[in-house]
């Protein structure tokens, strides 16, 4: 499950645009924060950090100014994996703030999204709370506090902030939020019909994109990779420049069998945007191929990157957990998941903790965590497929194959490594 970080990126973007557009009118002030199903790449081009940086130097007490800066430094951070931005940005936000401590709701949302951004959701939701305290009215951030609420593991609170934002304003932002609050809970087929509704409410090739890549996702987990294959497709005939379609086809490719494209397609989604997760999954793909040393070299990078990352105030959790249970060390995987739980107790992080403890020889324990993770119904195959094999070490046979049939059946190439694995131990469970 990918959307999350989908989600919050889009939702950066849209915030930058308008905090932008406020400042240059200056006397007055606008601040969104959240997402138009839209993207980022629309709102960095209108968000110039060059052309606020000049509005500052003429103005330098431009508390609107200053938070669309911070604000446009997270947008810039994400869409080039570039951490180093991030403290930039908090350095102008906390500029915005000093200038105007009070009601600087503008600023707040700012926090609010770097907050997420580095994986602080509880600090995230306390920056929400402290804008919508000034502004209860402003439906973008209501999405903020969304996704803080489901990092966070409040998924009823999650899911009551939602409903807010549709009822301010339901257009494509709040609609591509309850789509994701639904796909949580297992429901595709409403997930499905929302994020649609999402796609026709599309303002431009951007916000065209990132609905593709949404409704290719759901095309995926539901089993369907040619449905998958053609919604990646369309969001790169709409906007090429959107990386993020590349690694979703590639997925695709993988499930259909193809994988010298996805090799391609994934080795390019990585060139253009070096997210930690393409990273891995590409190192994983080249060593399912056996190219081990071209492997290695994308885990060393992968693990760069973690550090730089930690380096630049980002907790980093459920990749680094996986990584190191799968091509690292148990024990540290184990004081990674922990860690993360402390700070964020999704479902994927309870999945990351309940590998790590299996790895670690701790099945009991691990089982209790892979139930968390599945407690709200999450389709996911590699969920089942660490329930199953965490199962089979517990001496569960009729358990350990009802999850690993079930993550075959929804993508036979769930994983580069452990779809291969998966096919092998059912095999043997069924005695073939």
């Amino acid at each position: 499950m990918r959307r999350a970080a989908g989600l919050a990126l889009v939702a950066v973007g849209t915030a930058v645009a308008v905090l932008a557009l406020g400042s240059v009118a200056r006397v007055g002030r606008g601040a969104e924060d959240r997402q138009t199903a839209a993207a980022s790449p629309v709102a960095a081009r209108r968000a110039d950090p060059a052309a606020l940086r000049e509005r500052l130097r003429q103005v330098p007490g431009d508390d609107a100014a200053w938070a669309a800066l911070g604000m446009a430094y997270v947008e810039q951070a994400k869409v080039s994996a570039n951490p180093q931005l991030y403290p930039k940005a908090e350095g102008a936000l906390r500029r915005s703030l000093k200038l105007r401590p009070e009601d600087n709701y503008v600023a707040a949302a700012g926090m609010a999204a770097l907050a997420n951004a580095r994986h602080d959701f509880a600090g995230a939701r306390r920056w929400a709370r402290t804008g919508l305290a000034v502004n209860p009215a402003n439906a973008s951030l209501y999405g903020t506090l969304v996704d803080a609420e489901t990092q966070l593991g409040h998924y009823q609170e999650a899911w009551d902030a939602t409903q807010r934002m549709v009822d301010l304003s339901p257009d494509a932002a709040s609609l591509a939020r309850v789509s994701y609050s639904w796909e949580l809970r297992g429901n595709l087929d409403e997930a499905r019909s929302l994020m649609q509704r999402a796609l026709d409410q599309a303002l431009g090739p951007a916000q065209q994109a990132f609905a593709r890549y949404q409704l290719g996702d759901l095309a995926l987990v539901a089993g369907d990779a040619h449905a998958a294959l053609a919604q990646y497709e369309a969001g790169l005939a709409a906007d090429p420049s959107y990386a993020a379609l590349l690694e979703g086809r590639a997925r695709a490719e993988l499930a259909l069998g193809r994988s010298d494209d996805a090799v391609r397609d994934l080795g390019e989604a990585v060139a253009r945007l070096p997210q930690p997760g393409y990273v891995l999954l590409y190192g994983e793909l080249l060593e399912s191929l056996g190219r081990r040393r071209d492997a290695s070299r994308q885990y060393e990078l992968f693990r760069t990157e973690q550090r730089l990352f930690e380096a630049n105030g980002v907790a980093v959790d459920v990749e680094a957990a996986l990584f190191e249970a799968d091509h690292g060390d148990a024990g540290r995987a184990v004081a990674v998941a922990d860690r993360g739980l402390r700070s964020r107790p999704f479902v994927e992080m309870q999945d990351a903790c309940a590998w790590a403890l299996h790895k670690a020889g701790r099945d009991a324990e691990a089982l209790e965590a892979s139930a968390r993770a599945r407690s709200l119904g999450t389709r996911n195959a590699l969920f089942e497929f660490h329930a199953g094999m965490i199962e089979l070490a517990l001496g569960h046979p009729d358990q350990a194959r009802a999850h690993l049939a079930s993550a075959l059946a929804a993508n036979p190439a769930f994983h580069p490594l452990h779809a291969t694995t998966a096919r092998r131990a059912l095999a043997s469970l069924e005695g073939r």
